[in-house]
């Protein structure tokens, strides 16, 4: 495990990315500060541990903010069981590390969420998906009370898959259907620019590397 990783273990250690939560929580519930009383120090412990982390491992910024864009189960919480036990959810951790991870404007994060005790694999559906299409993706953001830039800047945020996860950039693994088998026996997807399909075939040539970055705007 990288130092990175080591370091936001003890924040969010034990990542379980099978479910997708529940929260029983509504809109009504959440403010600024929730925990201003009874865990005064809570944002600025989640602050220095995920900048220290971030600094460690530029890569704990996009899995902060994919863990936070589908909601997964946060198992332990160390420092500040320590500190405050029993007092701070796992939802509203990951919700303050992914705006802290990502080195953006500040801005504040509504808290008070309760993690949830059912977990539904059917909700899994409703994540956008690496093949779904553009008019699926706005249908879906859509659905969330979501913009088209929000789907933008939220799908060059973070990759499906925590291997490939890097901000403003993709993998070589999310090309390879549309660039080479988009249907079986009919090759490159025909609605990319033909003139960009060269470029973007050396850069992910077939059965290479799908480890490769390629920015998301190249």
């Amino acid at each position: 495990m990288q130092k990175g990783n080591t370091q936001i273990a003890l924040i969010l250690a034990s990542l379980i990315i099978s479910n997708i939560v529940v929260l029983v929580v509504s809109q009504g519930q959440l403010r600024v500060g929730f925990y201003s009383k009874t865990c005064p120090n809570a944002e600025s412990i989640i602050r220095k541990v995920v900048q220290k982390a971030v600094a460690d491992n530029p890569r704990n910024a996009a899995i902060l903010l994919r863990l936070h864009f589908h909601d997964c189960f946060v198992q332990r919480k160390a420092r500040l069981e320590n500190l405050c036990p029993g007092i701070v959810s796992c939802a509203d951790i990951v919700s303050l590390a992914a705006r802290d991870a990502v080195n953006g404007p500040f801005y504040d994060v509504p808290t008070g969420r309760r993690d949830g005790r059912v977990s539904k694999m059917s909700l899994a559906a409703n994540l956008p998906d690496v093949d779904d299409s553009i008019n699926v993706l706005k249908s879906k953001f859509k659905e969330k009370g979501l913009s088209d830039k929000d789907l933008v800047l939220l799908s060059g945020g973070a990759e499906i898959h925590v291997k490939f996860t890097y901000i403003g950039a993709t993998a070589c693994f999310f090309m390879q259907k549309r660039l080479y088998n988009l249907t079986p026996g009919e090759g490159s997807d025909p609605a990319l620019n033909p003139g960009f399909l060269p470029q973007l075939k050396d850069k992910c040539p077939f059965n290479g590397d799908v480890y490769v970055r390629i920015p998301l705007d190249s």
